[in-house]
């Protein structure tokens, strides 16, 4: 290999791990939630909290602040999901769409 072809790899993986970073930041911005009282991160750690909590219809949880929160676990645990599955998918479509220009 020559030095052009093997500096054009070089930018070509650099820039792709810049779009990957920049498009990470992106949506983890977009997962963060206010509600009821609290600010809170819509990621499969509290989805999976909530939902592990059903006996119970409010819940005390530690929000993104350190704050304890009283909460109505199903109506959070709905507004969560909603937002993860929506940031998730427009993610994925962003993704797919620059892995294609690599």
């Amino acid at each position: 290999m020559d030095t052009k072809t093997l500096l054009a790899d070089a930018k070509a993986r650099f820039n792709h791990n810049s779009a990957k970073a920049y498009l990470a930041e992106k949506y983890n911005a977009k997962l963060i939630v206010a509600e009821q009282n609290g600010l809170w991160k819509a990621d499969a750690q509290t989805i999976s909290m909530l939902s592990s909590l059903s006996d119970d219809e409010s819940v005390v949880l530690i929000d993104t602040f350190n704050n304890p929160v009283k909460v109505n676990r199903v109506e959070l645990l709905t507004r969560l999901k909603a937002v993860y599955n929506t940031t998730m998918e427009q993610w994925h479509i962003e993704w797919q769409e620059s892995e294609s220009k690599r």
